[in-house]
């Protein structure tokens, strides 16, 4: 059997710690901390406009929590210094697992979408950047319907936008949040267990199946079959 697979982008596919080794010429040890409340921030600030039902980019989204971290660490950072960071946000790496692992869920008949709280513009660039766009049969964005995971809605969308079922579709994501809102909507789930330190929220909801790299969802799929 196959699956619509649905692929979150930002700490899943894309290593939002990429940018840390720039971020530690310019700031030293402060680094690692700005880079956590950076990411941080970044999902805290889309939360919170998709509860006001004040919805801004993504983009916006992580500029603001830029402009966070440069207050809360006390970081005089030049205008041109940040437009850097934030181009640099956009060309970020993916984890080393990610390329092998698309290939083997493509190579079984899946179809493959990404699918991302980010613009699409922006997720477009990002994976074209990172040369793995072309494993995609699309790009689902919730910037359409203007709110963010883990509304309920947006997982409702990518059904609709890649004529899916819930039981017929799966969730891949590193982020419990993510992995929570769409099992809470009705899809499957993997979680990428990304860290062995990550700790999964104790919100009695859990993943249909935990995964430490992508290519383990298509050995766990092939027992489904």
């Amino acid at each position: 059997m196959t699956y619509t697979l649905a692929f979150d982008v930002y700490g899943t596919l894309i290593n939002t710690h990429g940018i840390f080794s720039t971020l530690e010429k310019l700031i030293g040890e402060k680094a690692k901390s700005f880079t956590d409340t950076w990411r941080n921030k970044q999902l805290e600030y889309s939360f919170r406009r998709g509860l006001m039902n004040k919805y801004e980019g993504f983009s916006l989204c992580t500029k603001e929590a830029l402009q966070f971290c440069c207050e809360m660490y006390k970081v005089n950072f030049t205008s041109a210094q940040k437009v850097a960071l934030l181009e640099e946000y956009m060309v970020l790496p993916v984890f080393p697992d990610v390329v092998t692992g698309l290939k083997t869920l493509n190579a079984s008949g899946h179809s493959l979408y990404a699918f991302s709280n980010g613009e699409a513009k922006a997720v477009s660039k990002l994976l074209t950047n990172a040369k793995v766009i072309d494993y995609f049969d699309g790009l689902v964005s919730a910037e359409n319907i203007r709110t963010f995971k883990p509304n309920p809605s947006v997982y409702e969308h990518f059904n609709k936008k890649t004529n899916s079922s819930k039981s017929g579709s799966w969730l891949i994501s590193s982020n419990p949040f993510d992995v929570i809102g769409a099992a809470s909507y009705g899809m499957n789930t993997a979680w990428v267990q990304r860290s062995s330190d990550t700790v999964f929220d104790p919100w009695g909801i859990e993943p249909t199946v935990i995964i430490q790299e992508i290519s383990d969802l298509n050995k766990y799929l092939a027992t489904k079959a």
